[in-house]
C-alpha cells in the first residue's frame, strides 16, 4: 500500500476490501518482501505489530495512549535492528513528553534517546572500526568505480582476515581466539545499530558511505561462513535504507575476479580454477572463496545425499577450526580444501562409474555408512538393497508422510523388511534405519514433485 484513502470508506475502496488488506498485512510483516513503504492514516497505527518495521514518518497530530501505540509500531527489537527510528514533521515532541509523563520512570529512561547520546555512541563505535583499518587506505571503496570499489573490497576483506589471523594467534585459550575471528564482526554490527540510532544527524550523513563499506565488508566475509546460506537477510535494514551510495554487496567469486583471478567453470572447481586459487597471493581471500565454493557444493548434495553432506560438512569444519586455532597455516588450509573439493568432484561421477542413479547411491551409502555392514556384506549386494529400497519407498511415500507418525512408523517397517530381507547384519539395522528415513525424507520433495 503506498496510498492513503479520506476515510475508511473509501480506504476500504481503495484496497479493495477485506482480502485485500489482509494480503497487504501479511506482506508488510515479511521483511523479505519488496514492499517497503506504507501510508496509512489510522487502522495500522495501532494494534499492528511487525518488528521489522524501522521508520515512521508522522505528519499526523497524535496525543496520549493513540500516541505511545503509533510510536510503538516501530520500537521492537528485530535481528540487528536495535530500535525504531521516527521522523517528526509537524512537531508531536512535547505531545510525546506529556504522553510519557503517563509511563514510569523506567520506561521515560528507555524512550525518546536524545540525539546528542545517539551520535556520541554511534561515532565511538565508527572510531573502533576506523581503528581496525589503520594503515590501510579504503578511499576508493568509497568515490571509485564499481570495479575501483571491488578491487578496494577484497584488499578490505583480506586485510581483515589477516587481522583476524594475527590476532588470534596471540590468544592462548581457544575461546579466546574465536572471539578474535569475531571481533571485527561485531564492532561492525554495533556500529551498524548505533548508526540505525543517530541516522536522521548530519555526523551520520557525513559517515553513511564508509559505514556502507565497512558493512558490505562484513557482509561478504558472513557469506562465505559456515551456515551463512540464510545470513543474507540478517543485513541491518535501517543500513539499506539510508546509505544510498554505499558499496553493493556482492558475492565473493565477484570480488576474486576484481582481484585478477580467472574464473573458469568453478561450478565442478576444475583443476584449472583450484590451481589459480591456489597460487594467489591473497591466501586469505582464496581461503574465503574455497570455503564458500565447496559450501556451495555441499549445500547442493544436501538436497540428494544426507550421507555424504555430514562427510564433507565436517571435514570443511575441522579444517576450519585447525585454522582458527593456529594448528595449520593459511597454505595448509587451502591444501585441505583443495582436496576436498576434488573429492567433491569425484563424488560427483560415482553415478556414471558404478552405474546407479544419484539417487540410489545415497541408498548405498546410507547402508554403507557403517564399515562393519561393507565387511559383512558385498558391494554388489549393497546395491541390489539400495535399488529395492528407493524404489518401495518412493512407491510407498505419501504427501507429508514425514510429518505424520502413522505414516512415519509404516516406513520404518517398510525398511526393515527389506533389510532382513536382505540379511543386513541385525546389530547394524536400527542405525542404518534412522539414516534412511532420513534420506528419504531429503528426497520427498523431488518425489512429490
Amino acid at each position: 500500500m503506498t496510498g492513503a484513502a479520506s476515510d475508511p470508506k473509501e480506504w476500504q475502496q481503495h484496497i479493495g476490501g477485506k482480502a485485500r488488506r489482509e494480503l497487504l498485512a501479511k506482506r508488510a510483516k515479511d521483511p523479505d518482501d519488496p514492499l517497503k513503504l506504507v501510508i496509512v492514516r489510522d487502522m495500522w497505527l495501532t494494534g499492528f505489530d511487525v518488528p521489522s518495521m524501522h521508520t515512521m514518518y508522522v505528519d499526523k497530530p497524535m496525543r496520549g495512549h493513540g500516541l505511545m501505540q503509533a510510536i510503538a509500531r516501530v520500537n521492537r527489537v528485530f535481528r540487528d535492528k536495535p530500535a525504531g527510528l521516527v521522523v517528526d514533521y509537524i512537531g508531536i515532541a512535547q505531545n510525546l513528553k506529556s504522553a510519557l509523563s503517563q509511563y514510569s520512570g523506567e520506561d521515560r529512561q528507555y524512550a525518546g534517546i536524545d540525539e546528542s547520546e545517539a551520535v556520541a555512541v554511534m561515532m565511538e563505535k565508527y572510531e573502533i572500526v576506523c581503528g581496525m583499518f589503520h594503515g590501510f587506505d579504503y578511499r576508493a571503496g568509497l568515490i571509485g568505480t564499481p570495479q575501483e570499489r571491488l578491487v578496494a573490497l577484497a584488499h578490505a576483506i583480506e586485510w581483515v582476515l589477516e587481522m583476524q589471523q594475527r590476532e588470534a594467534a596471540r590468544e592462548s585459550t581457544e575461546e579466546g581466539k574465536k572471539q578474535a575471528h569475531r571481533r571485527f564482526n561485531d564492532a561492525v554490527l554495533a556500529l551498524t545499530k548505533a548508526f540505525a540510532l543517530a541516522a536522521a544527524s548530519d555526523e551520520a550523513r557525513s559517515i553513511r558511505d564508509e559505514v556502507g563499506f565497512f558493512q558490505t565488508v562484513r557482509s561478504a566475509l558472513a557469506k562465505s561462513a559456515p551456515g551463512s546460506g540464510t545470513s543474507s537477510p540478517q543485513r541491518d535494514l535501517a543500513v539499506q535504507q539510508i546509505i544510498s551510495r554505499a558499496v553493493v554487496s556482492t558475492d565473493i567469486i565477484d570480488i576474486l575476479e576484481a582481484a585478477g583471478l580467472e574464473s573458469p567453470d568453478i561450478s565442478i572447481l576444475s583443476d584449472e580454477f583450484l590451481e589459480e586459487v591456489q597460487g594467489m597471493e591473497k591466501k586469505n581471500l582464496a581461503m574465503e572463496a574455497l570455503r564458500k565454493l565447496i559450501n556451495g557444493e555441499i549445500r547442493s548434495q544436501s538436497r540428494v545425499n544426507v550421507v555424504q553432506t555430514r562427510a564433507f560438512s565436517d571435514r570443511v569444519e575441522e579444517a576450519i577450526a585447525r585454522y582458527h586455532t593456529n594448528a595449520i597455516t593459511t597454505a595448509e588450509v587451502i591444501q585441505r580444501l583443495i582436496e576436498l573439493a576434488k573429492d567433491i568432484r569425484a563424488a560427483h561421477k560415482r553415478s556414471e562409474e558404478e552405474g546407479l542413479t544419484q539417487e540410489e547411491i545415497a541408498f548405498y551409502d546410507a547402508l554403507a555408512q557403517n564399515e562393519s555392514a561393507v565387511e559383512v556384506m558385498s558391494n554388489q549386494h549393497l546395491r541390489v538393497i539400495a535399488h529395492e529400497l528407493l524404489s518401495s519407498l518412493k512407491n510407498k511415500a505419501s504427501v507429508d508422510w514425514q510429518h505424520r507418525e502413522s505414516a512415519r512408523a509404516r516406513m520404518r517397517v517398510l525398511v526393515k523388511r527389506i533389510l532382513r530381507k536382505h540379511g543386513y547384519p541385525p546389530d547394524l539395522q536400527d542405525a542404518a534405519v534412522q539414516t534412511v528415513l532420513q534420506q528419504a525424507e531429503v528426497l520427498s520433495a523431488k518425489w512429490a514433485a
